[in-house]
């Protein structure tokens, strides 16, 4: 599955855009060999807690070929993940760098960097069947969904695992909780990114308390 990701050019939009990135490049990273392919998820496969974000980054995830690796999103949320447990060392600069993550595993809904972040909903749904693949193959029981975006995307894969979702739809927000009978239970947080941490909107003790909910659910329903 991780070939099929890689070598996947189905949204002629985002392969153009991704590789004049890679030609491209940014000033700061000119002697870098940009990655400019799609880029698959990322964690411990046994991973009981998922955590659905966007798109890779142009000059991060782009460039390292790693999901939130190499930009100010990365550091916060690999902080983050540190401080709660699930991962190795606070900070993901490149593709061998040593980090690991225990228990958590990030999945990206569009796994190429689209221009000015915003992939469209049918560059979303050609990407849909990776992300299906990806979350057949954990054992999810939490799942922590990075943005409206990526919330939405987690009620469209419940809906076609065949889970019942309620009507009126469960809106998006920040500490938002979704327990569905037969489903992983579904977490908001506000977006990683710098437009959210650089203005106060997520700050760490933020985030630090959500994480403290993914882990109290992953504990309560192991039983321990």
């Amino acid at each position: 599955m991780r070939e099929e990701i890689i070598t996947c050019r189905a949204c002629p939009r985002l392969v153009e855009w991704r590789e004049q990135v890679a030609r491209e490049k940014r000033r700061a990273f000119r002697d870098w060999t940009y990655w400019g392919r799609p880029v698959p998820g990322f964690g411990d496969p046994r991973a009981e807690l998922v955590i659905i974000g966007l798109a890779p980054a142009a000059h991060g995830a782009n460039r390292t070929g790693r999901v939130f690796t190499g930009d100010r999103s990365g550091d916060f949320l690999f902080a983050g993940l540190h401080r709660a447990g699930f991962a190795n060392q606070p900070r993901s600069e490149h593709r061998e760098d040593g980090l690991a993550l225990t228990g958590a595993y990030i999945v990206a809904p569009c796994k190429c960097a689209p221009p000015d972040n915003k992939p469209l909903p049918e560059e979303l749904a050609r990407c849909t069947p990776f992300m299906d693949r990806e979350m057949a193959l954990l054992p999810t029981r939490v799942v922590l969904a990075l943005g409206g975006i990526a919330w939405n995307a987690t009620l469209a894969w419940l809906e076609r695992v065949g889970v019942a979702i309620p009507s009126p739809r469960p809106a998006f927000g920040h500490g938002a909780e979704l327990a569905l009978p037969g489903a992983p239970v579904l977490l908001g947080c506000y977006h990683v990114s710098q437009q959210n941490t650089q203005t106060g909107r997520l700050t760490p003790a933020m985030f630090d308390a959500v994480m403290g909910r993914a882990r109290e659910l992953i504990e309560n329903r192991q039983g321990r």
